[in-house]
């Protein structure tokens, strides 16, 4: 391939070079009305680099971890992850990687550097493990797109970093698993009629999570069969464009606009689950009381339809193209109540009730509360929504003082008869578990 040729036509100025024969044909790529000689040679010399490297607009040997960084966002993770996991990365990279690396090259990055940043994390950083695993497994897995199929570096420095010591790692939040009385008291704050009382009766009965919660629709409620279907998740979904803007854009107040309803995330996740009488009496209150505030708001209720999957608020009187979607989870006026929203009860409940909770701390003391009466782990796994039961036992089900007293009530039980008794040993299997 010859070099680079400037020349000069009229009063502007052109580049050229030589690409690669097709059919027999030389081909020629130029670009002329360069003002001057220098700009036309600058252009020329980054749009011959960009050719030889098959339209990459720059050196990978030369790239730099920030720009990488971007480059795996945009190619990989926009394209594979799911808009939640997506954001979650975003904050990841700007905030803690490309703070530490990103002035680097890529090719520079060597297990030493990454252990020192690792042990720093642990010791000075003040993190807790699972935000230390959260940014270490981001940056292995985006050396690990380097390595292949991209073929940027030869090894992944990852591969060699040593886990620092366990009792160095600051533990993350404690779940809280609520009591009785407790999860009365965060009741009696939101009480029936409230627009989180029924998001707060779902995630108590049914353990679902918040995401599930939010896109159920009174067509997913079989009154007749005491059945909920699970068929359906609502994420936030981030705006396109690249990791600055991504962030940027997801600071700002829009409730609506990017709601979008989704399937759940596994196979597992889309289920049937039986509810029992309580809970069916709560939710046939509520959807008669949202009958009624719909007559009584009239044209100015708000209901809501599906437009490419996006939630879109519409008051009732104006006529819309689109689906209309019956969600259970909206404020008297008809209002979506999100899980943004659901953000106000939890600051209610942990600053005046002094209680480290959120809505996931529901599904936990669901499941918890489910293992306590003896329920098949199984069971529990299905009605969760898990894929590996290992997920049931070993993130969502606690030791509560409960468990604790029958197993020692089940044991002295079995050895002051003398004998073994089926039905304990399962229980105090349970229990154990």
């Amino acid at each position: 391939m010859a070099g680079l040729n400037i020349t000069k036509r009229g009063k502007y100025w052109q580049y050229r070079f030589d690409g690669a024969t097709i059919g027999g044909k030389r081909q020629q790529i130029s670009k002329s009305g360069f003002r001057t000689k220098k700009d036309a040679e600058t252009a020329g010399h980054e749009k011959m680099a960009e050719y030889n490297q098959s339209g990459l607009k720059f050196t990978p040997t030369e790239i730099s971890v920030s720009d990488y960084l971007d480059y795996w966002f945009k190619h990989y993770v926009m394209v594979n992850l799911r808009s939640n996991t997506q954001y979650g990365y975003t904050s990841i990279i700007e905030n803690h990687l490309k703070k530490a690396f990103g002035q680097y090259k890529l090719k520079s990055l060597t297990p030493a550097v990454l252990q020192e940043y690792l042990n720093n994390l642990t010791t000075l950083g003040g993190y807790c493990k699972s935000t230390i695993t959260g940014i270490m497994s981001v940056m292995a897995a985006s050396l690990d797109y380097a390595v292949h199929p991209l073929k940027f570096i030869n090894d992944n420095p990852c591969r060699y970093l040593r886990s620092p010591n366990e009792e160095k790692l600051r533990e993350g939040k404690e779940r809280v698993i609520l009591t009785d009385e407790e999860f009365q008291s965060i009741i009696d704050e939101f009480p029936e009629g409230s627009r989180y009382f029924p998001m707060l009766m779902i995630g108590w009965y049914a353990g679902l999570r918040i995401g599930e919660c939010c896109a159920l629709t009174w067509d997913d409620i079989d009154f007749e069969n005491n059945i909920i279907d699970i068929n359906k998740q609502v994420i936030r979904k981030s705006l396109a464009g690249d990791i600055t803007k991504t962030l940027k854009k997801r600071g700002k107040k829009e409730p609506y606009a990017n709601w979008t309803i989704q399937v759940p995330k596994t196979s597992t996740g889309v289920r049937k689950i039986r509810m029992g009488a309580k809970l069916r009496e709560i939710l046939l209150r509520e959807k008669e009381r949202q009958e009624e505030n719909e007559e009584k708001f009239g044209e100015y209720y708000t209901i809501h339809v599906l437009k490419d999957n996006r939630i879109i608020p519409v008051y009732k009187g104006i006529n819309s193209q689109y689906e209309r979607i019956r969600l259970i989870c909206i404020d008297v006026d008809g209002q979506y109540t999100t899980s943004d929203s659901f953000k106000y009860p939890s600051r209610i409940v942990h600053h005046k009730l002094k209680l480290a909770f959120d809505y996931h701390s529901l599904r936990h003391t669901h499941a918890t509360k489910l293992i306590e009466a003896g329920v098949s782990p199984k069971v529990v796994q299905t009605r969760l929504g898990h894929k590996h039961i290992e997920t049931t036992l070993q993130t969502y089900v606690h030791c509560t003082p409960e468990m604790e007293d029958d197993a020692v009530d089940i044991f002295d039980g079995c050895t002051q008869v003398k004998s073994t008794c089926t039905k304990c040993v399962q229980k105090l299997k349970l229990v154990n578990k």
